[in-house]
């Protein structure tokens, strides 16, 4: 079969920058935001320099500051009612938008189970778990892949998909994404499977010259994934066959994580590094409409990286993506066309409800907008009082920031609780009305990425590959 091919020429060059060039060239200024080794590094293809852990480079901090709106600041605002969610397929969520979930309503754990290999030198967890709505699905730092019982914590099934090539013993990134009984799997290993999801048995393979960085998204015929120079590729999802594939901008400046397109009717909403966020015919694979959510500065060399690492989010026919470069929008989802847009930088999802829509910035801070407008209701500091006193030479105390700052991840609204994990290993919820921090369960590790629901409970996969149920 001849793959149909759709081709986006041109790229800038020169957008190579490592942690430590840009440490050199904005100084001593970077430490409001959260670019981190875990999630984030700064990379060409392999990282060879990356952020520390809990380092901070703040995109947009020069020039503009998101501030609550003196016409929103104060006002109350709808939120729905908690709704049971039954299945999470997809790394970007169900096909239906959850907007509140009856979930975690005791915040306690209820079961937890290690998936595998945790992340190193030579191995990152960066793929979010999923699930049927009986069987969750996760997949450790080396592609080794583990189906646990949702409600018992069983372990039912595993499977190793690493090939073992020595060309790829570094290799990270992928996903997983659950689709008509079969588990489709994308690794760094330049490799994509569908496994049968009850059993784990290997179904088909297929294998790429260059490394799998997305978790896969199954939208009529076809599973379609990108890999590290941006190209997103389709193959039909019984046999493996190339159906079709869509080259956007090469940006040799990204970031570790990278997200799986959303779906919308007949498209794939799909975010690459290069700022851009498009819309692909499911079919064809021809581009509908696409949009750039990118800034660049002349005093903020840093806006150069574009990416669009948190998944893009579908609620009442918006698209809700936003960018490391410092662009939040809501976008039409038909056409592409921008309703709004805010200078808020994030590698994090947006969760909407009701009237409001919820981003954790670079900044380490919480906002909440309204879905319609953009305009904030209200933006909170999640490390606030996470300082140290030093003494002086006088012997006088004085306030002085931890070097290194819990880095978050979310946020997502269960059982009127706003909720985001941190690099601390904790889970923590907020007020979702005015951000005031409510309550905070210890998960014993770190955790980089969000949690996901599946019926009355949350699931969060730590650093150390530890899958923890949360009822």
């Amino acid at each position: 079969m001849t793959a149909k091919t759709s081709h986006h020429n041109g790229h800038q060059t020169g957008r190579i920058l490592t942690a430590t060039a840009m440490a050199l060239v904005l100084g001593a200024g970077l430490s409001g935001c959260s670019t981190i080794q875990k999630i984030n590094p700064l990379k060409k293809e392999e990282p060879k320099e990356v952020a520390t852990q809990g380092e901070r480079i703040s995109i947009v901090a020069f020039e503009q500051k998101v501030q609550p709106s003196e016409r929103l600041a104060g006002k109350d605002f709808y939120l729905p009612s908690p709704q049971p969610v039954a299945d999470w397929p997809f790394a970007s969520g169900p096909t239906t938008t959850v907007e509140h979930a009856a979930a975690a309503e005791q915040f306690k754990i209820a079961w937890s189970k290690s998936v595998g290999t945790g992340s190193s030198r030579t191995a990152q967890v960066v793929a979010s778990p999923v699930s049927d709505g009986k069987v969750i699905y996760a997949m450790d730092g080396e592609a080794r892949i583990r189906a646990f019982d949702v409600n018992s914590g069983n372990e039912l099934w595993t499977r190793d998909l690493n090939p073992d090539i020595r060309r790829d013993k570094d290799a990270f990134g992928g996903g997983l994404a659950v689709s008509g009984g079969k588990l489709y799997v994308t690794s760094g290993f330049r490799l994509a499977a569908a496994v049968n999801a009850s059993t784990g048995e290997v179904l088909w393979t297929k294998t790429f010259d260059s490394p799998l960085r997305a978790a896969p998204a199954v939208n009529g015929n076809v599973v379609v994934f990108s890999d590290v120079d941006n190209q997103m590729i389709a193959l039909n999802k019984e046999t493996g066959e190339p159906a079709w594939t869509y080259q956007a901008l090469v940006e040799p400046a990204r970031i570790l994580r990278t997200t799986s397109p959303a779906i919308y009717e007949n498209l794939f909403i799909a975010p690459f590094s290069s700022g851009e966020l498009v819309g692909l015919d499911a079919n064809s694979g021809q581009q509908v409409w696409t949009q750039t959510l990118a800034q660049s500065t002349r005093t903020n060399a840093l806006s150069e990286i574009r990416d669009i690492s948190g998944r893009p989010l579908v609620a009442n026919n918006l698209v809700y993506a936003a960018s490391h470069s410092g662009v939040f929008s809501a976008l039409d989802a038909k056409s592409g066309q921008r309703r709004w847009s805010v200078n808020a930088d994030s590698t994090n999802a947006p969760w909407v409800a009701g009237d409001a829509v919820y981003l954790s910035t670079l900044q380490s801070e919480l906002m909440a907008a309204n879905a319609a407008s953009g305009q904030v209701y209200w933006l909170v500091d999640l490390n606030q009082g996470r300082t140290k006193t030093k003494k002086t030479f006088f012997g006088l105390g004085s306030a002085k920031k931890v070097k290194n700052l819990p880095v978050w991840t979310g946020p997502i609204l269960a059982s009127n609780r706003l909720i985001m994990v941190n690099s601390e290993g904790e889970m923590v919820a907020f007020d979702p009305k005015t951000g005031a921090r409510k309550e905070t369960l210890k998960l014993g590790d770190a955790a980089y990425l969000a949690p996901i629901v599946v019926g009355d409970k949350l699931f969060v996969l730590t650093d150390k590959a530890k899958l923890i149920a949360v009822q």
